[in-house]
């Protein structure tokens, strides 16, 4: 009871390509792509915005103190 050989995989993506098509494929990969993008960048944003308010928190202790 081995693992997925290189056999089965390649039989399972040309059924794949039969049922869904090249170009549908080409527009999902887009879609992830994109998706994973965007995800990144709010991730991305996200810390840079907490950093950005921890260092005006900072600033503003030093500045009271």
């Amino acid at each position: 009871m081995g693992g997925i050989s290189i056999w089965q995989l390649l039989i399972v993506l040309a059924i794949v390509v039969m049922i869904f098509g090249t170009k549908k494929l080409r527009n999902m990969g887009k879609d992830v792509g994109g998706a994973v993008k965007e995800f990144k960048d709010a991730v991305t944003d996200n810390s840079s915005d907490s950093a950005e308010k921890t260092n005006v928190i900072d600033e503003e202790k030093s500045h009271v103190e």
